[in-house]
């Protein structure tokens, strides 16, 4: 049996640790390929990792709720092949060099890594005796505070009544004080401000009455207005390019592409902001259908850390509660962010070339924060009006694959 090093993987870019979350598997335990590992979590995401040999889990290298840098190893497995540095090597590798990675259970795909200052990049003994101090150096292994009294134990794993018998104390989940520091520092870096905007959205509202159900027959997917939102939300960036910037310092950061973040409600009752990635580039078939399929993985954990990433411009649909409008915190390193409010039914003034006249209609509000820094009311406020005259005029087509 050979010894193989299991390696917290690359997750995205910018993603260089994970938490060690639960672990699936006991030592001891045999593990087929593709079998899920351990649970681990970047930023707001939990993801899994899953064994890509077949063998047995060893060792285990880091316990729950210790921090891994990505590209060490968290566990040891005992695999069937007897030579594992023998097999699909990219390069020579001396008796030595073999003997020494296997001591310090370095895998292949690892000392494939490292650089090599030999001739052809061959690793000699300088060169894998560096590697090894410098990774034992920046290992990161984050202990739980070692200050805390066994009472506070208790309660970080349980509810423990306070000394007042009419209270009791939660430890936030690590999710809840993620997003807690989040807010925090958004409301200390940008300068919030939020316009309202009220939009009839009564033909949207009329068509996807009619057609949701042979959407859903014919394609399978639930026909929701937020890909609408989306696609107006879109255009109006493209009239209004400096909505889409970040802020570094004093210098701002116009963004190219649009790449939309969607917050979403989890079933614990905390958020994730799954990313739409080049917005731009869909139809609207093409974002119910990415929309969709965001929203069942947040909700059922399998989102990949990297599609939290990279969004330029946010959309928090506080409707969804009930809510008639809010005014939604700017996700950093954005500079805004737009609340779509509860759709309802309102008696309005409805006016014609003929006359006005009073009618039924479907109103909704939209609350647009941004950052007052860089934004000043007229970017800001004409934003959101613009968003809701393109739901206004809107063309609802039959054909919308």
């Amino acid at each position: 049996m050979s010894e193989y090093n299991l390696i917290l993987p690359s997750m995205g870019e910018s993603i260089a640790e994970a938490t060690i979350i639960r672990w699936l598997k006991k030592e001891g335990d045999y593990i087929k390929k593709e079998d899920l590992l351990v649970e681990i979590s970047t930023d707001k995401v939990d993801s899994e990792i899953t064994s890509p040999v077949n063998g047995i889990l060893k060792k285990k290298l880091f316990s729950t709720n210790e921090v891994v840098k990505v590209g060490s190893s968290i566990a040891i497995l005992e695999i069937e092949d007897k030579e594992i540095y023998l097999e699909n090597k990219k390069r020579f590798y001396s008796p030595f060099v073999r003997t020494i990675a296997k001591k310090e259970g370095i895998s292949f795909d690892e000392l494939e890594s490292i650089e090599g200052t030999g001739k052809d990049r061959r690793i000699n003994k300088n060169d894998i005796i560096k590697y090894i101090k410098n990774k034992k150096e920046k290992k990161i292994v984050s202990k739980n505070d070692t200050i805390l009294s066994s009472t506070y134990c208790i309660i970080n794993n349980n509810q423990q009544n306070n000394e007042n018998e009419n209270e009791t104390i939660v430890e936030m989940d690590r999710i809840r004080k993620i997003t807690s520091s989040h807010m925090v520092t958004s409301k200390k870096i940008s300068a919030h401000v939020t316009s309202f905007v009220e939009a009839d959205v009564t033909n949207i509202v009329k068509w996807r009455d009619k057609m949701k159900d042979i959407f859903k027959k014919t394609t399978g997917e639930k026909l929701t207005l937020m890909s609408i939102f989306v696609e107006c939300v879109v255009k109006a960036i493209k009239d209004f390019p400096m909505i889409n910037i970040s802020v570094n310092g004093t210098n701002i950061i116009k963004k190219r592409n649009i790449h939309i973040g969607l917050a979403i409600a989890l079933p614990n009752g905390n958020l994730i902001v799954p990313v739409i990635k080049n917005a731009d580039s869909y139809s609207l078939g093409g974002l119910i259908k990415i929309i969709n399929n965001l929203i069942k993985r947040a909700k059922s954990n399998q989102l990949k850390p990297e599609e939290t990433k990279g969004g330029t411009y946010t959309i928090s649909n506080i409707g969804s509660f009930g809510n008639l409008f809010g005014t939604p915190i700017i996700h950093q390193p954005q500079v805004a962010i737009m609340g779509i409010g509860l759709i309802q039914k309102k008696l309005s003034v409805i006016e014609k070339p003929e006359g006005d006249f009073i009618g039924i209609r479907h109103k909704i509000y939209l609350s647009h924060s941004y950052d007052h820094r860089v934004i000043d009311g007229v970017l800001g406020g004409g934003f959101v009006k613009k968003v809701a005259l393109y739901l206004e005029e809107y063309k609802c087509y039959t054909k919308i694959i």
